[in-house]
């Protein structure tokens, strides 16, 4: 039995991202979601089944979507055959961004051993994060996520070398970020305000040197397991803690015996070092450049990681499709 996964593994998870991408793209700016979403998830998943693994999915499609997909949770992918591992998916990050031509949307897996990614209960739905690069991992404590923001935007902004006013601040353009928003103008930061791409946005503040230096605010829950991956495997940090936006979902999630008000690490929602996590991107955003159609070839643009290395690969790929 392998303790960890084979150095092939990355290149196997790049070939699903790719898939997924491509499908999206042909939906760009066509303004059906339903169908984007559906060729993308139908396409990831086909691929994930030949990757040889003996996967589990830890967070599925059914949340996001409302209806069972292709890739709900608990469903078994890979042949079946090589390590026992924990996957967690999102074939478009940015949905809405495809059908309305708009950047930021990509498609993104991450894979590391079974039993060590965290399952949140099924009726937990968003999470409060912040995530950094390795530059600022030290910096982010747990105190950070009830702290002003202006207090963790000094931390950040000392551990990298800046002024406060220096730093960009990537968060999602929600009334429920009013506040936050306010409070991130008023210490002199620069903001990002994104329409969606919460994964995206997180890998961007977990990569340094892409322009993003913090990702605060409140969304997906599968988004937020994505960003762990990320964060770990590029050496960064995140905080996270459960956002329930009704009595009944918080007593939901109490119910299933978890503590909504729990501040994870990223160690705490991924536990082993051993992850590999692939992106591609769909539209255009600041880490990859779009999928292109090109006749009877695509090109694809990804970037892989392996947090055992601390490798980091980007990666343009052409793709002769079937005539």
């Amino acid at each position: 039995m392998q303790n960890s996964p084979p150095r092939n593994l990355g290149l196997d998870l790049l070939r699903v991202t790719e898939a997924a991408s491509i499908a999206a793209g042909r939906w760009i700016g066509l303004g059906d979601r339903d169908n984007a979403h559906q060729d993308a998830t139908n396409a990831m998943a086909t691929a994930l089944m030949a990757v040889d693994m003996a996967g589990v999915i830890v967070i599925g499609e059914e949340g996001r979507l409302g209806e069972h997909s292709a890739l709900d949770s608990g469903d078994l992918v890979g042949t079946g055959t090589g390590l026992a591992v924990d996957v967690v998916v999102d074939p478009i990050d940015g949905t809405n961004l495809v059908v309305r031509g708009r950047p930021g949307a990509i498609s993104l897996v991450g894979v590391a051993p079974r039993g060590s990614m965290w399952s949140p209960p099924p009726t937990a739905i968003y999470m409060d994060k912040i995530v950094v690069d390795r530059n600022a991992a030290s910096a982010l404590v747990p105190e950070c996520m009830d702290a002003p923001a202006a207090w963790t935007l000094a931390l950040v902004a000392r551990s990298k070398g800046k002024e406060v006013r220096d730093l960009s601040v990537i968060v999602l353009d929600r009334p429920r970020h009013w506040d936050l928003i306010g409070e991130i103008r008023a210490a002199g930061a620069r903001i990002l305000l994104r329409k969606e791409g919460d994964a995206e946005g997180a890998l961007e503040a977990a990569i340094d040197g892409v322009g993003a230096d913090i990702l605060f605010g409140i969304g997906g829950v599968s988004e937020g397991v994505i960003a762990a991956c990320a964060a770990k495997a590029l050496g960064g940090a995140m905080l996270a803690r459960l956002s329930p936006q009704t009595d009944e979902e918080r007593r939901s999630i109490q119910e299933f015996g978890v503590d909504p008000d729990r501040i994870l690490l990223s160690d705490e929602i991924v536990t082993s070092d051993a992850i590999y996590f692939a992106a591609t991107g769909i539209t255009n955003s600041p880490l990859l450049s779009p999928v292109h159609y090109l006749g009877n070839l695509v090109e694809t643009h990804s970037l892989l990681l392996r947090a055992i290395t601390g490798t980091r690969r980007f990666i343009t790929a052409e793709h002769r499709l079937e005539e």
